[in-house]
């Protein structure tokens, strides 16, 4: 095959730095480029391939459903999105889902459920939605305007109006905003990926749910990356022990395919009414025939494999020559090298695996089912990296 390279270049927008990698084929965790090398694949296409590359289940979910019927529009019923809604909302207690095509989708609809909600039971200047700084949510104007880091904004403003950012960590100065503002929500990510892989404490968590149920303030969780077994939960929020009013989530959902999921709880179910919101494409049934082939398969055995593998990893490069910390929570994992991180990522890839940066950390995000073995290759060849 010949490269692709310079017909790529030539016309599709260049929004992308990308690596001089050309990919043609996976199988589980391994990646083939276009001259038969083999790479480990620690970066799951940013969290999306769950199950790896061309997973014998989640393939054959999606190819019977695609060969049965690939689309209907949600003018009509189709049985994988009633089924993969109740599954959602049975995993999680939540009551209603609302499905999109991504995780932007995902949170703009949860910021209008609050909204929408908060301008009901407490007026229509109660628009204000409290981010985190150092977060993510999105690239469109209103998921950036929630993302709590500066130079994400630069290039587009003006912004969706309506959005205010605090430290993580910084329950003050959070309860101040609160009793100051007008706040239609509170929004955040358990760990902050984007933004270089922080998970929050245990103690600021559960005290931003118990001023959000005080004070009848929606609080959304963004899961768009952490969610779908990628922390060793099911859902990140899990391992908190909290009850989120809003979940929004996408990447790993699919397998591989876009889909985005908004959860409501019983207090959430019934503020969008019909023609509230839309998507042509939500629930699309492929979709969903994949997201159930993942979520099925999330049981409580293979969340704790998850975990195993994490403290492997997280013992493993702890302390190791040239790495100064790491970070995260389950396969969603973020390593502070002495070496710039894409310096480490460059090299990686030279020697057969491919890794992701978040900020100035080396991001893994591995197939959640990746086996040991490989596992094990991979953080070897990272440690004698950042070693060298």
């Amino acid at each position: 095959m010949d490269s692709f390279i310079a017909q790529d270049q030539t016309y599709v927008a260049g929004t992308y730095a990308r690596f001089p990698l050309e990919l043609v084929s996976g199988t589980g965790s391994v990646v083939t480029d276009i001259h038969g090398k083999e790479y480990i694949d620690l970066g799951s296409g940013i969290g999306v391939t769950s199950f790896g590359f061309a997973d014998k289940e989640w393939t054959a979910a999606v190819t019977a459903q695609a060969s049965t019927l690939q689309h209907t529009s949600n003018l009509y019923y189709t049985k994988p999105c009633a089924d993969l809604a109740q599954t959602l909302c049975e995993r999680t207690g939540m009551k209603k889902v609302f499905f999109s095509n991504s995780g932007a989708e995902a949170n703009e609809c949860a910021i209008k459920v609050a909204r929408k909600y908060s301008a009901e039971t407490k007026g229509a200047d109660c628009y204000t939605v409290i981010t985190l700084k150092n977060s993510f949510h999105g690239r469109t104007l209103t998921t950036l305007a929630a993302t709590g880091q500066d130079h994400f904004h630069q290039l587009f403003n003006p912004l969706t109006p309506g959005f205010v950012h605090v430290d993580a960590e910084d329950l003050e100065t959070l309860n101040k905003m609160v009793a100051d503002i007008p706040t239609a929500a509170i929004m955040l990510e358990c760990v902050q990926g984007e933004g270089g892989v922080i998970a929050l404490s245990r103690e600021f968590i559960i005290g931003v749910a118990a001023l959000a149920k005080e004070n009848d303030i929606p609080l959304i969780i963004d899961e768009v990356q952490t969610g779908n077994g990628r922390t060793g939960e099911l859902y990140a929020y899990m391992h908190y022990g909290i009850e989120p009013d809003i979940v929004s989530t996408a990447k790993g959902l699919g397998g591989g395919l876009p889909i985005g999921a908004t959860l409501m709880n019983e207090k959430m179910q019934n503020v969008l009414g019909a023609g509230d919101h839309g998507s042509t494409y939500g629930a699309n049934p492929v979709c969903c025939a994949g997201a159930l082939s993942v979520i099925n398969r999330l049981d409580d055995a293979f969340l704790a494999e998850v975990t195993a593998k994490s403290q492997y990893v997280f013992d493993a490069l702890t302390n190791a020559d040239g790495i100064e910390s790491v970070s995260g929570l389950g396969l969603m994992i973020g390593i502070k090298t002495v070496k710039p991180a894409k310096e480490v990522v460059t090299a990686c890839m030279e020697k057969g695996v491919i890794c992701l940066t978040a900020k100035d950390k080396v991001r893994l995000l591995p197939a959640l089912n990746i086996p040991t073995e490989t596992l094990k290759k991979a953080v070897e060849i990272i440690k004698t990296v950042c070693a060298e």
